[in-house]
């Protein structure tokens, strides 16, 4: 056989039996590290999404309520069809409840309902502007509607905050708030696992805006179960607690968000504990304000993993505490 005819033939044998498992080998070695690096962009990829959908829902919420603080005690003074100010005896324009919530269709903050780990309720009050229930859309109530100006204590507008679970048992925050004729609620995020509400007290005599104390609805409502009424009856000690409420010296609001995301995307090793007011407020007053601190553990397994954002902000209040 002439020597180019033996090369011909050696080269159209192909690769022997070795070669081949060597080449699968290499083959299935490249092929598991694209994979990996697959399911690693993916993951990437997810929690990214995760990240940036908790951001914008808290901004969101917190943006929301915000405005309601800041709008809350608002009077229209160059309004003849408004009030000159609220009366010594008309309700604070600033209240809550702690570790509680409300039922949607109650009139206000009554009848409250179990908590959603220790979520608590914040509610609102305005005198409103311009005529009509929706007014001249100057002052909104959290849902988005005019608050018209108001021409009793009965007329004036609310936005409620608070969180209750939906039908598919996820805890959502909420928007109450009273339509023209019936009360109603709309969620505004889902995925929360608690907000809590502190009160700027402004203690001072005489005060001067200035907060020297943050405290929860409990501890408030027990300074106001303290006050001296002399009334004669059960309607002038009302007006009279009214008058005297500490909840009028409420100057600002600090409210705290912890949200979670919609899938466990959240590596091993992520935070089991979160403070939402720090540790120092947990650990000074985590056994009397529950909700103040979570931890993860103790959550159910199906929300074990999940991304978390935890928020907290402090809003003065713009207009005269009343």
């Amino acid at each position: 056989m002439k020597p180019s005819a033996a090369l011909t033939l050696a080269r159209a044998r192909g690769f022997g039996a070795a070669e081949l498992l060597v080449a699968l080998a290499l083959g299935l070695v490249v092929a598991l590290a694209g994979s990996a690096l697959l399911l690693a962009s993916n993951a990437s990829y997810l929690s990214q999404t995760e990240a940036a959908r908790l951001d914008d829902n808290a901004r969101y919420a917190l943006d929301l309520i915000g405005r309601a603080v800041r709008q809350t005690a608002f009077v229209d003074l160059d309004s003849d069809d408004a009030p000159v100010g609220a009366r010594p005896e008309d309700s604070a324009s600033v209240g809550g409840l702690d570790a509680r919530s409300v039922n949607r269709s109650s009139f206000g903050i009554e009848a409250p309902a179990a908590a959603v780990n220790g979520s608590d309720v914040l509610a609102l009050r305005y005198f409103g502007a311009g005529s009509g229930s929706g007014g001249d859309g100057s002052v909104i109530n959290c849902a988005g509607f005019g608050v018209g100006a108001a021409h009793s204590e009965a007329e004036r507008g609310w936005s409620i905050f608070y969180v209750a679970r939906d039908a598919t048992g996820e805890a959502e925050l909420r928007c109450k708030y009273r339509g023209e004729s019936s009360w109603g609620a709309d969620a505004i995020v889902r995925g929360v696992d608690t907000f809590q509400v502190l009160y700027g007290l402004d203690t001072d005599e005489p005060p001067d805006g200035v907060a020297n104390a943050y405290l929860n609805a409990s501890a408030i409502d027990g300074l106001d179960g303290a006050l001296p009424l002399t009334g004669a009856d059960a309607a002038a000690r009302a007006r009279e607690k009214n008058a005297k409420t500490c909840w009028k010296r409420v100057v600002s609001v600090r409210v705290a968000l912890l949200l979670h995301g919609e899938r466990a995307t959240q590596p091993p090793g992520g935070p089991a504990q979160f403070d939402l007011f720090g540790k120092a407020y947990s650990d000074a007053h985590g056994g009397d304000d529950a909700g103040a601190r979570i931890d993860a553990g103790r959550l159910p397994a199906a929300l074990r993993g999940r991304a978390r954002r935890a928020l907290v902000t402090t809003i003065l209040l713009r207009n005269r505490p009343a």
